[in-house]
């Protein structure tokens, strides 16, 4: 197959790097960060979650079941290891004390 030529790595003697090809990094990082910005302030709280629906049920069609269930135990065993074995037993306890509160007030 042909190669096109904005894939090709090289660049003729005569060509600079020009737009975002030219700027640190960081600085494209901002850039990008301040049109985000600007996107959610445009579409408002509801834009945005509609947005992050609209992605959260591509990536539910890409994965699968089997695949959001991993993920699942992937993010848990993270945590698991941030926490450590006291940090993840005071979870469980404030947990079941917030589930034991709840209950006696009848929720």
């Amino acid at each position: 197959m042909a190669q096109s030529n904005r894939n090709k790595q090289t660049q003729s003697p005569n060509t600079s790097k020009r737009g975002f090809a030219s700027m640190p990094h960081e600085k494209v990082q901002e850039i990008a960060r301040q049109g985000g910005l600007a996107s959610a302030e445009k579409a408002g709280h509801e834009g945005m979650s509609e947005r992050g629906q609209k992605g959260g049920e591509e990536r539910k069609r890409q994965l699968g079941h089997e695949g959001y269930v991993e993920l699942g135990h992937m993010g848990g065993e993270a945590r698991k290891k941030q926490l450590g074995p006291e940090g993840y037993a005071r979870m469980g306890r404030e947990g079941g004390n917030a589930r034991r509160d709840r209950s006696r007030e009848g929720k």
